[in-house]
């Protein structure tokens, strides 16, 4: 089963399907990131898409950190 999430972006409605289990991860996470009763401008997205970026970076530094110690 998909759900449908919604979100304006230079005054455009992009609406995304994803999984139900995803789905209320995910539109928890954007309601941290975006205006989601309004519109939101490009500047947010990037900002947005970089943040996510940084955090993935630093789970991948923690990860390699904790691979490192099991190897020894």
């Amino acid at each position: 089963m998909s759900k449908k999430i919604g979100l304006h972006v230079g005054g455009r409605r992009f609406d995304v399907d994803v999984e139900d289990k995803f789905a209320d991860f995910l539109q928890k996470q954007m309601i941290k990131d975006f205006n989601m009763e309004g519109n939101n401008d490009i500047k947010i997205l990037l900002q947005a898409y970089v943040r996510k970026n940084h955090d993935l970076y630093m789970q991948n530094e923690k990860i390699e950190e904790m691979l490192a110690k099991i190897e020894k």
